[in-house]
């Protein structure tokens, strides 16, 4: 079977989506467990475009070992220069670099004719192969390019020294058939295309991201570009999970696999959720709370005589454990950390007791706690930063004719603040009350709450997103008490401004 490349742009292409913004320790946090997951390519930003993109791509060189480390780079030298000095300490530095090739692209953004696109082409490949062994060149959206005009652009970066060609479906204008025509006629025509690994990029503005991608391995590509969860530009890109699982799956109808360790797509799905705070629809395909849930009675009998008469895939090959877990307050250590290692979560003495005195305060709150639980209470306390500002007590008081108000108590180094603020709700005033004591004038742009498991005793899930300083930050929290939830997540993104602004 022919093994496809997967390239993994989460942390570039996946961090353009709207309201995302990871700082350096969560952008290195979702490249060591894409690493875990094996992908062959971590596109990990864009250098060029800021001092922190700048710096997530050299601590990512330096930090994660295995796959290529790359960074993207537009046709022009100080982009590709600025580049190599980010990825230059990791063990596979690969530059990606680009240029757009269709009329419309050429005419009304670069300004420049055909012949021009090419020659500056040609001499950012030469450039970046001079710099870096590997080097990746993309046609900007190719779907919408003339196809002989691509035949010759390719064949010339081709000879100028680059490895990868990648065809883009930029604007996500493509359909399978098509693209898989589109592919096939590059491979035929291009001079020197025997040479180099064929590679695609898919949008997801038609929906049909994936299907493009698979289209194109039917037809000879070796190399697809995705994203955990499907995040990107828009409406996202190729989902990784479902490129993966559908070559895993699919692998004698495609004669292709992957080398990607499938059992670690779940815990890389939860990871990039809980940072970017970007969470999938439960009827998402492979990892969508719903995607192994069955809830008709002929299904259920199915399922109960032969797992295999309604899935296709197990729990277990992407790493999603499928007995119900039923903790208590009565379980102990030892069964928690199992657990929690059983759902891809190996943790330190020092974290582990931190997250059991946490599902101690809820087991106390709920008859039982499940793994879906427990994945909350991990991601909802073991990643958040250092605390700068540590709440220590809130009373609310609110009622149908109360003014609603809140008292807050906070803790900054020694020094204990306390004050009071009234609001629209509980969480406005609880809200008003933190920005007081802060002095961290944030805009709440998006508060969202969901309930991570059923029942009245279900624990609640809320993420903000604030803007500061021109910045976009998330937070979360989870209780049994929404507005528990709702203190714990403002704080968590306080924390993140104070660290952000600490000096300033």
């Amino acid at each position: 079977m022919r093994m496809i490349r997967i390239f993994d742009t989460t942390l570039r292409d996946g961090e353009q989506s709207a309201g995302i913004n990871l700082n350096v320790e969560e952008k290195l946090e979702i490249a060591k467990q894409l690493a875990k997951l094996n992908v062959d390519v971590i596109e990990a930003g864009f250098a060029v475009a800021s001092p922190g993109d700048f710096q997530s791509i050299q601590e990512i060189a330096k930090k994660v070992k295995g796959p290529a480390i790359c960074s993207l780079a537009r046709a022009v030298p100080r982009d590709i220069e600025l580049a190599w000095e980010a990825v230059k300490p990791a063990g596979r530095p690969y530059i990606h670099t680009f240029i757009a090739t269709s009329p419309i692209h050429m005419e009304y953004k670069l300004k420049k004719s055909p012949d021009e696109v090419v020659e500056m082409a040609v001499a950012a490949v030469k450039l970046a192969a001079k710099l870096c062994p590997e080097v990746e060149f993309s046609a900007e959206d190719a779907t919408r390019s003339e196809w002989d005009f691509l035949c010759r652009i390719f064949g010339e970066v081709i000879k100028a020294g680059a490895k990868v060609i990648n065809i883009p479906d930029t604007v996500g204008y493509a359909v399978p058939e098509e693209f898989g025509r589109m592919v096939a006629y590059i491979k035929e025509n291009t001079p020197g295309i025997e040479k180099v690994l064929v590679s695609v990029h898919c949008h997801n503005d038609l929906g049909m991201a994936v299907a493009n991608s698979l289209a194109a391995v039917a037809n000879g590509a070796d190399q697809v570009e995705c994203t955990i969860n499907g995040l990107g530009e828009r409406a996202g890109n190729a989902a990784l999970e479902e490129v993966v699982m559908a070559l895993h799956t699919r692998n004698k109808f495609f004669a292709a696999e992957t080398g990607i360790v499938t059992e670690q797509i779940y815990r890389s799905s939860t990871l990039v959720s809980t940072l970017t705070g970007s969470y999938v629809q439960s009827n998402k395909a492979i990892v969508g709370a719903n995607a192994f849930s069955h809830e008709a009675g002929i299904h259920q009998d199915g399922v109960l005589k032969n797992p295999l008469t309604y899935e296709i895939m197990t729990p277990q090959s992407i790493g999603l454990p499928s007995s119900r877990l039923v903790l208590g307050k009565h379980s102990g250590r030892h069964a928690f950390r199992e657990r929690l290692e059983e759902l891809g979560h190996y943790l330190n003495n020092e974290d582990l007791e931190k997250a059991y005195q946490r599902f101690l305060e809820v087991a106390d709150k709920k008859k039982e706690v499940t793994e879906m639980d427990l994945e909350a209470l991990v991601r909802g306390e073991l990643l958040q930063v250092e605390d700068v500002f540590t709440l220590e007590y809130f009373h609310v008081t609110t009622g149908n004719n109360t003014l609603p108000t809140a008292t807050v108590r906070v803790k900054n180094g020694s020094r204990v603040l306390q004050e009071a603020a009234c609001g629209d709700g509980p969480v406005d005033a609880l809200f008003r009350a933190i920005e007081r004591i802060t002095s961290l004038p944030a805009a709440l742009k998006e508060y969202n709450i969901k309930a991570v498991t059923g029942g009245k005793d279900a624990l609640g899930e809320v993420t903000i997103r604030m803007e500061y300083g021109g910045k976009s930050y998330t937070g979360r929290g989870v209780s049994t008490d929404v507005i528990a939830a709702s203190a714990r997540s403002y704080m968590n993104a306080v924390n993140k401004i104070a660290r952000d602004n600490q000096g300033k």
